[in-house]
């Protein structure tokens, strides 16, 4: 077995002290980052180049969102329901209610390559434990909805695609084990991609490099691994905080990797410990990413 090479720390890009930082892509367009707070239901932009940083307050917590085709739309996966959302004046069109009746709440979504929309939702009880009462769905650029034949979960998370867009990875982050499966109009039988183990930590969002390895971030691990595309872990990348959320490629050359991270849970004296909980990170990694896909679908 290779030992994988542990990398320099990630630098703080950011320190914005998000309560849950969460959903971050690149928009080639912009030349600018996109990520959500979900607890503060805010949603960000940040120029890297310029420093310049704007937010937009949200109607309800936003849990993840995808870059469209149509120039100045985003799509939202807010907590309860999709909505197409235009940044030039917060001008919002709701398109689909999710799950209504049951305790669960949107939470990560990511384009696949054909531009449809694919997410999942997790479980809010009232009290007690997650249970997996959440499902996964795809929204098509027809604005049609539809779930999808995997296993319900608890918490969905991790949903990434390969470059050619045939393999599908996602997770139930309780579970502590990253799934994959074959990818298309159907979905194949899952397939185990990777294992946390006995580890005290859960895989959270990931990102696809340009050489098809996949990037996870592991919450309460402080830390991203790079895996292999058979499931051999390839690097380590620590993150100066212990709860590193999503990451994705950025720049203008795709080659810096960027990370979100939370404070979310954190009790006062592992908020004094953890200096830069809920900030953004980044790092060269020595990769390039691939561009964001875009949603195809068109508002009304």
């Amino acid at each position: 077995m290779t030992t994988p090479t542990v990398l320099a720390p990630m630098d703080l890009a950011l320190d914005a002290g998000n309560t849950l930082g969460e959903g971050i892509v690149w928009c080639e367009r912009a030349q600018a980052l996109y990520w959500t707070d979900i607890q503060r239901a805010t949603l960000y932009r940040l120029h890297p180049a310029s420093g310049a940083l704007e937010h937009w307050p949200m109607p309800e917590r936003l849990a993840s969102f995808a870059l469209c085709e149509a120039d100045g739309w985003l799509l939202l996966a807010l907590a309860s329901r999709l909505a197409f959302f235009r940044l030039a004046d917060g001008h919002l069109q709701t398109r689909h209610e999710i799950e209504p009746g049951l305790p669960t709440r949107c939470n990560d979504g990511a384009c696949d390559r054909q531009g449809r929309f694919v997410f999942g939702t997790m479980h809010e009880p009232a009290e007690g434990s997650k249970q997996p009462l959440g499902s996964f769905w795809r929204l098509n650029a027809d604005i049609s909805l539809e779930q999808l034949a995997l296993p319900d979960v608890a918490i969905s998370n991790s949903i990434a695609f390969s470059p050619d867009g045939t393999t599908m990875y996602y997770c139930d982050s309780l579970a502590r084990c990253i799934q994959r499966c074959e990818y298309g109009d159907m979905l194949d039988t899952p397939q185990l991609f990777a294992d946390l183990g006995e580890l005290a930590g859960e895989p959270d969002g990931s990102c696809i490099d340009a050489d098809g390895s996949l990037w996870n971030a592991q919450w309460g691990l402080a830390r991203v691994v790079c895996y292999a595309a058979d499931g051999s872990v390839r690097q380590l990348l620590p993150v100066p905080a212990r709860q590193p959320t999503r990451p994705a490629f950025g720049g203008p050359d795709l080659d810096t990797l960027y990370v979100t991270s939370a404070r979310d849970g954190l009790s006062a004296a592992q908020l004094d410990a953890d200096t830069h909980a809920g900030a953004l990170f980044r790092s060269r990694v020595g990769v390039r990413g691939l561009p964001e896909p875009r949603f195809a679908g068109m508002p009304a």
